[in-house]
């Protein structure tokens, strides 16, 4: 068994809407029926007793070694803990070779799951051993080391329960929440909108208790200490017992309680140290550690934290009760789990010997040991929820602490007796405010009830009823789609949306080119989301990304669907028949949002099929009002758009809205019937969006099928009397469409200049030229610059073939290279006469062009 091509599809996709793992795999005639292999169903179960039940791919009777790959690395996964349901292998049209598709939550470990299950495979077939342990550990570790920490995890769970997109910037805690100009950011519980002034205020222990003071909020008094001397002495001002703690420490590092002595104090001083040049003395508060947590101006949970413990049992060292209690499950070496291993450190030892004990020491039956002064989780501690038990004054006095020092979202540390009664009347006070607060204590806690502190984040950022999303309209078909791209875009701008593009020419926001190429996939699209200034933003979503990653988002407002034609790359990648290709292309009809819009082409039946896979309302379009698939859909109240004589209709029921044609330039008074099409599909868009039919006039009128609004799509030109046309047609479809376009306007001898791409059927090149050689009297025909996998030549053989027994055609002539070819045609044309250029380079053919029209 050989794997090969293995992708991430990281958005909803050919197979499902999950993130997914697709490898190719070819089997040999022996494992494409592992029932057959004698003992291999056993020795695979011995390795791997959780493997699920092998079942026969469709109505086969046979297993092959593919879809045991398949269920292997789904199984994998599931035992490591990893939420994951869906898998599939299909056969392709290939003897031997299938598509293994698997979910994942996390793409390393997907990845690693698939190699792993690799080798559970070939072990199992070569009875060679397989150390299942270890793998289901190598896939956990790795698990924890790359999936997001409970506190970022519960604020992104709770993003999702309200349909909020979320997007990892890093592999750390950085996410994006939102598309464009409404999303937010967070890094683990800190949001976009607490300022730096405020985080830096809590990070200096000493001005946060001048300003909290200044408050009225009750803190312990204290002072920065120099050096070990000056520190004892700021004890001695203070009052014994004290702590001692770096300046702008955090997470408990370094903190020294319940100071009594110089000894301890010189001890804890250089232990801060070790983490900061500032070190800070303050009044010891006896009590109890409560962390209180506020989100705007609510105390929305609070927890008391105790110390590390063991409790001695008259048998055991303290160092093997700490080893016992460090086997607790729940108990991890980082924050991934609800509780951390006790550190058997320095400090701990330290304090053993506050209590007169060593790490060998044998506690007394029902003796506390503590292990650490502070309570902190990082450290060992514990927590109990409590949150049902703070008085109103103490959580005023919490919120007021965050209130001033600035923070959004603030952890408020309190010391005292009990949060059942006010601060004051217990002599407590809070010694610290934290920025980016630790949440696990609150989700998770030790004892206690866990709080919706994610759900508590969301809504401070995202009011009700807001998801962070804007409009996104995917665009797709064998024809059209770039020109319709660029409409829709234009009459969203029209109507006052920043609007964000990509196609096949580039990226766009506001109209203004910020990358350029082909930038029709998942990569591009978000980028766009990513942009802070866009309010809308519009998709060419290509067959390539769709079969590389997916989409770029969860959901779109409006999916167009233009057309479905035969030459668009069948052949590749296991699409070979328009059905397949229609399958592929209605991904973004799937994935259409509750309450969205699919646009479709009502004139073709595989894409009206289409209709009963979206979640969504349907827009039909097609210039026939009479179509059955378009009276039955209206009859239905729903929304059609089509052309009556002259006019555009746009309807629902008996509502309509009607625009001119020979107010749309891009159609040239509707003689141009595939331009008419890509504005009935983009005035369809538009309405979806919720684009005032004023604005939709006014963009239409102004969009000119001119290269600066849509190089590449019928561009038109005037050249010494002759009219020169410069299309990116590429396709049998497309070139049918151009065609009945020149048809209808005149010339006196018509000539076209055409290359082919390499990456399409032998009969989809050769059909382009069969159909051009018809409808043109002279074709020039050249080589592209990028031949795609095809032999320098071959293309242009191909395309002469088209022309033999051609009915029009005269004369053919083959020139070596695009820009030759332009200015041979352009030579040779008189007045009247008429020129298609089909460009490849379309930037640098249209400035070509551009140049030599100047030059006249």
């Amino acid at each position: 068994m050989e794997v090969s091509r293995v992708r991430a599809l990281r958005g909803p996709n050919l197979w499902s809407h999950h993130t997914s793992i697709e490898a190719i795999v070819a089997c040999t005639s022996a494992e494409q029926d592992v029932g057959a292999l004698p003992g291999f169903e056993e020795r695979l179960r011995a390795r791997f007793p959780e493997m699920s039940e092998l079942q026969t791919l469709g109505h086969h009777d046979r297993i092959a070694m593919a879809q045991v790959l398949e269920l292997a690395a789904l199984g994998l996964q599931a035992q490591a803990g990893c939420p994951i349901t869906f898998s599939r292998t299909t056969a392709t049209p290939e003897a031997g070779i299938f598509q293994v598709v698997v979910e994942y939550s996390e793409e390393a470990v997907g990845r690693l799951a698939m190699d792993l299950a690799a080798q559970l495979c070939a072990a199992a077939a070569g009875d060679t051993p397989f150390d299942l342990g270890a793998a289901l550990l190598q896939l956990r570790d790795l698990d924890e080391d790359v999936r997001l920490g409970p506190s970022t995890g519960a604020i992104v769970q709770a993003a999702v329960a309200r349909n909020i997109p979320f997007r990892r910037l890093t592999d750390g805690s950085l996410v994006m929440f939102g598309w464009g100009s409404r999303q937010r950011k967070i890094q683990a519980a800190e949001i976009d909108s607490t300022g730096a002034i405020a985080e830096s205020i809590a990070q200096d222990k000493e001005l946060t208790k001048k300003l909290l003071h200044a408050a009225g909020v009750p803190v312990p008094l204290g002072r920065v200490a120099a050096d070990p001397d000056d520190a004892w002495a700021a004890a001695l001002e203070i009052g014994l017992p004290v702590v001692i703690k770096p300046k702008d420490g955090n997470q408990g590092k370094g903190v020294t309680v319940n100071v009594t002595t110089r000894d301890q104090l010189v001890a804890g001083y250089h232990a801060a140290a070790e983490f900061r040049d500032d070190i800070l003395v303050e009044r010891y508060l006896p009590g109890h550690d409560f962390r209180l947590l506020v989100i705007g101006n609510k105390l929305i949970a609070a927890a008391r934290r105790d110390p590390p413990i063991v409790v001695g049992d008259g048998k055991h060292s303290v160092r093997e009760l700490v080893e016992q209690v460090n086997l607790d499950p729940r108990r991890g070496n980082g924050h991934a789990t609800s509780l951390t291993k006790i550190r058997f450190d320095d400090i701990a030892l330290a304090s053993l010997a506050k209590q007169g004990l060593v790490a060998e020491s044998v506690a007394a039956k029902g003796q506390r040991v503590i292990l650490r002064n502070n309570a902190n989780l990082s450290t060992g501690g514990a927590a109990s929820d409590v949150t049902d038990d703070v008085h109103p004054e103490v959580a005023a006095r919490a919120i007021a602490a965050a209130h001033m020092v600035g923070l959004d979202i603030c952890g408020v540390d309190l010391v005292c007796d009990s949060v059942l009664k006010p601060i004051e009347e217990q002599n407590g006070g809070i010694v610290e405010v934290n920025a980016a607060p630790g949440l696990r204590m609150h989700l998770s806690p030790s004892f206690g009830k866990g709080r919706p502190v994610g759900e508590a984040i969301i809504s401070s950022i995202f009011a009700d009823g807001d998801d962070g999303r804007i409009p996104v309209v995917a665009v797709t078909g064998t024809n059209g789609k770039t020109t319709t791209v660029r409409l829709i875009a234009h009459l969203l701008t029209a109507g006052g949306l920043r609007t964000g593009m990509t196609n096949t020419d580039g990226v766009y926001i506001e109209g203004r080119r910020i990358d350029s190429g082909d930038c029709s996939g998942p990569r591009s699209a978000r980028n766009v989301l990513l942009h802070p200034d866009v309010d809308a933003a519009v998709f060419e979503t290509a067959r390539g990304g769709l079969l590389r990653e997916g989409l770029a988002f969860d959901r779109c407002q409006v999916a167009v669907v233009t057309n479905i034609g035969a030459g668009d790359h069948l052949g590749l990648n296991y699409i070979t028949t328009v059905e397949d290709l229609a399958v592929l292309k209605r991904v973004i009809v799937q994935n259409v949002a509750d309450g969205g819009v699919a646009v479709l082409n009502a004139n073709d039946p595989a894409v009206v099929g289409m209709a009963n896979n979206c979640r969504g309302s349907v827009t039909f379009f097609t210039a026939d009002a009479g179509h059955p698939v378009m009276s039955t859909h209206r009859a239905q109240g729903q929304r059609v758009v089509y052309v009556d004589g002259a006019t555009l209709v746009a309807a629902q029921g008996k509502i309509e809205h009607r625009i001119a044609l020979a107010e749309v330039p891009i159609t040239r008074g509707g003689s141009i019937g595939f331009q008419v099409d890509n504005v009935m599909a983009s005035v369809a868009a538009a309405w979806a969006v919720g684009t005032s039919w004023d604005d939709i006039r006014t963009g239409l009128a102004s969009f000119a099928n001119e290269s600066d609004n849509a190089p590449g799509r019928f561009n038109v030109f005037n050249y010494r009397g002759a009219t020169v046309i410069a299309d990116y047609g590429h396709n049998p479809d497309a070139i049918l469409a151009l065609v009945g376009a020149v048809e209808s306007m005149p010339a006196k001898r018509r000539s076209v200049v055409i290359s082919g791409a390499g990456d399409r059927r032998d009969e989809d090149i050769r059909q382009q030229t069969e159909i051009l050689g018809a409808a043109f009297d002279d074709v020039l025909l050249y080589q592209d610059q990028c031949q795609r996998g095809r032999a320098d030549g071959e293309v242009v053989a191909l395309l002469r073939q088209g022309l033999t027994g051609a009915k029009r055609t005269t004369h053919v002539d083959e020139i070596n290279g695009e820009f030759i070819a332009i200015d041979t045609a352009l030579s040779r044309l008189g007045e009247g006469d008429l020129c298609l250029i089909l460009i490849d380079q379309v930037d640098e053919a249209l400035a070509h062009i551009a140049g030599r029209i100047a030059q006249g």
